[in-house]
């Protein structure tokens, strides 16, 4: 029986917080849904491998229940991260997005690619932005064996085969959904210290499954299946793997994330405030 998944979110690590959500919101037209403040490193290493004081800021087009959205996670002190390969663009549907940049003055790189702070590439389809269904298109990565991926991406973690060439793989849990895109590199996968995380959710019932299941393929585990408390939200159970190139996957539990995922009003002036009082 396969996971019913559900796309969620994409991790970027951001050493610029300020510029970073006014490009997320001025430029390509998202909104800062909910902000979190934490005072110590993660225990499954949302922040990375850092112990420090950082932020998470979930930043999207519509509310996560129906959105894949982006997490900004920001480590107080920490001014720049070293890009790796792994991660190439994420694609959106918006020549909003491309009419406010030329407003902007923000670069316009061939492609109608927008490149945010931190390096980060959006390749933007010049095609009015959709009102009734999510902009975001897909996250594109770099993989170094497109058939080994294809394995691990469909056979064992169940997401359907939407798209495939001789180098690449459109791959996804739902048809309406944002999808993961893989590419063939002619270099070897390096992740850095930029290097993000892609997350899915799945039913509560379903996670002690999958968990055999990557037991069973002796699948690189990160974090084993465990619930995070998060004071006063909703907790929720996470199982962190990777796949063949180290790309970070986590799975929640999709009734605790939605309770834990509801919009927060607020959020926008709480960024700003942690934002105008960052001395780091």
């Amino acid at each position: 029986m396969g996971v019913h998944g559900r796309a969620l979110h994409f991790v970027f690590k951001v050493p610029d917080r300020a510029k970073t959500v006014k490009f997320y919101r001025d430029i390509l037209g998202m909104k800062v849904l909910r902000h979190e403040e934490f005072s110590e490193g993660c225990e499954a290493s949302c922040n990375g491998p850092y112990a420090n004081r950082w932020s998470k800021t979930m930043i999207g087009y519509g509310p996560e229940d129906n959105h894949f959205v982006v997490e900004l996670t920001y480590n107080y002190g920490i001014k720049s991260y070293e890009k790796g390969n792994d991660f190439i663009s994420m694609t959106i549907k918006s020549r909003e997005a491309l009419e406010r940049a030329k407003m902007e003055n923000w670069p316009v790189l061939p492609d109608n690619t927008l490149e945010a702070p931190g390096g980060y590439k959006f390749r933007i389809l010049d095609e009015p932005q959709p009102t009734n269904s999510d902009p975001v298109q897909k996250v594109t990565l770099s993989c170094s064996a497109l058939l080994k991926s294809i394995t691990f991406w469909n056979n064992i973690l169940g997401l359907t085969i939407f798209e495939r060439t001789d180098k690449t793989v459109l791959l996804g849990f739902k048809q309406e959904e944002a999808k993961l895109e893989l590419v063939q590199s002619d270099e070897p996968i390096n992740r850095a210290k930029a290097f993000g995380r892609i997350a899915f959710s799945c039913p509560h019932g379903e996670q002690e499954g999958l968990a055999k299941k990557v037991e069973e393929n002796k699948v690189k585990v990160i974090h084993p299946l465990t619930v995070l408390p998060t004071p006063g939200k909703a907790d929720v159970r996470v199982l962190i793997i990777a796949d063949p190139d180290d790309h970070e996957i986590c799975f929640v539990d999709d009734e605790g994330f939605r309770e834990l995922s509801k919009v927060d009003p607020e959020a926008n002036k709480l960024v700003e405030r942690y934002i105008k009082t960052d001395k780091s």
